[in-house]
């Protein structure tokens, strides 16, 4: 029986007519309504036409999380007087509840990518909506640019609605083709804000780590909360092990502590969101409940401030959640969840001032995650750049060249980035794409429900207590009775069965073949955590490098904590790995111990035999090595290198150390600030010779040189000027104005040769002040007035000038009447311009 009473109570019902009428004219609109009004569960049921009056469609409803959709379909099924499964099913990873006479599905954004890729024209589907879309998943912005895709190309009777629980809706409806935008009015009620900071500084935060003083600051702000006012408390803290810190803390509360999120048990999430009939309740909730989901009875929020997110260090291949301070939207939505029912109030765990700094929205996942999967689901799309999907924000271009290098590692794409067989197969194991390979590579060598059991454990990571040692972890889930151990036994199941229905060709057999254990120990858990962790992460292999430090194939460093029983390992495969603020290694948090050969087979793909040629330690090292990424096997010194390997090596030593390591003679440098002036004053063709440009043409100035050299001693034996003077203009006839242009001595009226300085901003020529009696106007260099220094006649600095007409009409004087009587013997006429100039005193001129 139909609950019209609750129906009829939910806001959002006085905007579904302009929905309705949008999706008649349209096909698509953008839907934005507060938590709590009922866009989740009211608006698909009338869609669908199950509330009365309407033809009867079939409604795909996409949720961000397992929770939600759960929480979802539970909700519509209550509403409809039935159980999920009837009219209201739902689909996640590992769990489908639908029937024969199912109208309205909701799946995961994750289970709705699958579909498409199975079945583009998504066959008996007429509505889909997209919920939750401002909190911009990954998967929601993929499958949202899928359906606009049918839209075009095969289904454009297909609706689609962008749902919100925000008002920042113009995006999305310029994505959606300027689709209607149609809001609706929750009902909300005030909220006061209490802020609430630590009473003494606290760290912050830096990867998965929160500063237990934070914690049990807010911890002690939920205590407060229970005593000032009345309801129950939802506080909302970053993750899992944060809730279970703050939950420890509450120990003796009057009230029910209850904890929510993405791995709680489905018993607990449902006693959450039903509410209690007596006695207060504090919840602890990730960002699960910011706008998924609704939580009744709530009056008070304490809000934490943190919140976590994706981030991908592609440089060194750790992949993480990492914890960040809120955003502003994030914060609104969070204080929201206290007004729901009755005026609240939101206890905040930072300063005021703090505030008007945070970020005002999340980032988009797309970028700042790892892309591996979405290239993956994008090439099997037909799109392997992904350039022609609609999204909000493009993939940063980095971020899919190193998605694309894991892909192309494992075989799922092609040199061309198209994807191959196997990566079909792949992309439909509902796996990270490294997982999937783990998988399909593993069960051959460990066996099947084995493979199946390591990947399930790599897929979501077991709880701390479960241990560093993936091996040891794997008994635990095995005989565990926990949460966790009980999702791991669904997921090895799903594995399972989902490996078997993938067609098996094309896995690379690995040493042993076949579907049996394997032998070398392969049989063993340990043997199969390893093998399996390492084809999942092969550029994490790493080989022990003393004192419980490990270097990984990809050249980071990483060390497992103090008293692990990893640290004195051969060889490791690292599954779990971060790195914390200007740590020189990355912290290994799950990881399997391996031996060379397994590490060989794993990451075949990084091994390399052969001559090593490189500049290392000041000189050239030539070794015949063998390395596995960054790791080195084997190294022996190679008596006579390829000499292209050497000049390239040299090369990198000059790049790398300066172009002082050749010799550099007065008259080479004097060339080399020469050609610097003409380059500056006139350009081409006269070369750049900064250090930049010379050492990116080396092969033009310096190739026979280099050619004849071999080691660092040699480099020093070059001529760098004479190597120089291969980048004149020749072949233009402007070298020979070399010295016209750009002198290397400028005669003076004395008849002397004097040097021109051409290291500052205008060449210097430095000359005795009696050596230029006669001469009116000042030198120029290539058009260039001279900065001429007059010196005294012992050959100090008496003035400087680049104007020597001026000089003598008004400077001469002040100088004359200071040094005529410090240097008497030498001439000092009244004009200057009108005696011959000398390099003598006055009595040596009256001998002469």
């Amino acid at each position: 029986m139909i609950r019209t009473d609750a129906l009829g109570q939910l806001p959002v019902r006085t905007a579904v007519p302009a929905l309705e009428q949008a999706l008649d004219d349209r096909g698509v609109a953008v839907l934005c309504a507060p938590p709590g009004t009922g866009k989740t569960t009211l608006v698909p049921l009338v869609l669908a036409g199950l509330t009365g009056g309407g033809p009867v469609r079939r409604v795909l409803v996409a949720e961000p999380r397992r929770i939600a959709a759960r929480a979802a379909a539970r909700r519509m099924a209550w509403l409809l007087g039935e159980q999920p499964g009837a009219r209201v099913g739902f689909t996640v990873r590992g769990e489908r509840v639908v029937g024969p006479g199912t109208v309205v599905e909701v799946v995961t954004t994750g289970v709705l990518l699958q579909r498409l890729q199975r079945d583009q024209e998504l066959a008996g589907v007429d509505v889909v909506i997209v919920d939750e879309c401002h909190e911009r998943h990954l998967d929601a912005d993929t499958v949202a640019a899928f359906l606009l895709d049918v839209r075009a190309a095969i289904r454009p009777d297909l609706r689609l609605v962008a749902a919100s629980a925000t008002t920042d809706a113009e995006g999305w409806a310029r994505l959606l083709g300027d689709a209607p935008v149609v809001e609706a009015r929750g009902v909300s009620h005030p909220v006061e804000v209490v802020w609430a900071p630590p009473p003494v500084p606290v760290r912050a935060p830096h990867g998965m780590r929160v500063d237990p003083a934070l914690l049990t600051h807010v911890a002690a702000v939920v205590r407060r909360a229970l005593a000032e006012r009345d309801g129950d408390v939802l506080c909302f803290l970053p993750g899992v092990g944060e809730i279970g810190r703050v939950a420890g803390q509450l120990d003796g509360v009057a009230a029910e502590v209850l904890q929510v999120h993405g791995r709680a048990p489905a018993a607990v999430q449902d006693a959450v969101l039903a509410g209690a009939p007596g006695g207060r309740r504090v919840v602890l909730a990730t960002s699960v409940a910011e706008s998924s989901l609704t939580v009744p009875g709530v009056r008070v929020v304490v809000d934490s401030g943190l919140a976590r997110e994706p981030r991908t260090d592609h440089a060194r291949g750790l992949s993480a959640l990492t914890t960040v301070r809120a955003s502003q939207a994030a914060g609104r939505q969070r204080a929201g969840r206290a007004g729901r029912e009755a005026p609240g109030t939101v206890y905040r765990c930072w300063d005021q001032a703090e505030d008007g700094r945070l970020a005002r929205f999340p980032s988009p996942e797309i970028r700042v995650a790892d892309l591996t999967a979405f290239a993956l689901q994008a090439a099997c799309w037909g799109d392997p750049d992904a350039s022609g999907l609609a999204l909000l924000d493009p993939p940063p271009a980095g971020a899919m060249a190193a998605a694309r290098e894991v892909l192309t590692a494992v075989g799922a794409v092609d040199t061309a980035g198209r994807v191959t067989g196997r990566g079909t197969r792949m992309s439909r194991l509902g796996l990270h794409p490294r997982l999937a390979r783990a998988l399909l590579d593993g069960a051959p060598e460990v066996g099947a429900r084995r493979a199946a059991e390591v990947v399930a454990l790599l897929s979501e990571a077991p709880p701390r207590a479960y241990g560093d040692d993936l091996a040891a972890a794997l008994r635990t889930a095995r005989r565990g009775g926990d949460a966790y151990a009980a999702r791991w036994r669904q997921e090895v199941r799903r594995l399972s069965s989902a490996r078997d229905e993938a067609p098996r060709e094309g896995a690379a057999r690995g040493r042993h073949g076949g579907e049996g254990t394997g032998g070398s120990g392969a049989g063993t858990d340990d043997a199969a955590a390893g093998l399996v962790a390492a084809l999942a992460f092969p550029e994490r292999v790493a080989r022990a490098r003393g004192g419980g430090a490990f270097l990984m194939a990809s050249g980071t460093g990483a060390e497992p904590g103090e008293g692990s029983g990893l640290r004195g390992a051969p060889w490791l495969a690292v599954a779990v790995a971060d790195r914390p603020a200007h740590a020189a290694s990355a912290r290994v948090r799950l990881a399997a111990v391996i031996d060379e050969d397994t590490a060989r087979l794993a990451a075949g793909h990084l091994e390399f035999s052969g001559e090593e040629v490189r500049w290392a330690d000041g000189d050239v090292v030539a070794r015949a090595v063998e390395r596995l990424g960054a790791v080195e096997l084997s190294a022996r010194v190679l008596r006579q290198p390829a000499p292209g390997l050497v000049r390239e090596a040299l090369r990198e030593g000059l790049r790398r150390e300066g172009l002082g390591m050749l010799r550099w003679t007065r008259d080479s440098e004097q060339l080399r600030l020469r050609l610097a002036f003409l380059h500056r004053v006139l350009g081409a063709p006269w070369p750049d010779v900064s250090d930049a440009a010379l050492s990116a043409r080396t092969e033009e100035w310096l190739e026979p040189e280099l050619s004849r050299a071999r080691r660092r001693a040699d480099l020093a034996r070059i001529d760098a000027g004479q190597a120089l003077r291969r980048l004149l203009p020749w072949s233009t006839g402007d070298a020979a104005r070399l010295d016209e242009l750009a002198p290397e001595r400028i005669e003076v009226p004395s008849g002397s040769r004097v040097r021109v300085e051409y290291g500052g901003e205008q060449p210097v020529l430095a000359v005795k002040l009696q050596e230029l009696f006669g001469l009116r106007e000042t030198p120029r260099v290539a058009g260039v007035p001279v900065l001429v220094h007059l010196l005294s006649p012992a050959g100090r600095p008496a003035a400087v000038t680049a104007d020597l007409a001026s000089f003598w009409q008004d400077g001469y004087k002040a100088v004359r009447a200071e040094l005529r009587g410090r240097y008497p013997k030498h001439p000092w006429p009244e004009d200057p311009t009108t005696v011959a100039a000398t390099r003598f005193t006055s009595a040596r001129l009256r001998r002469g």
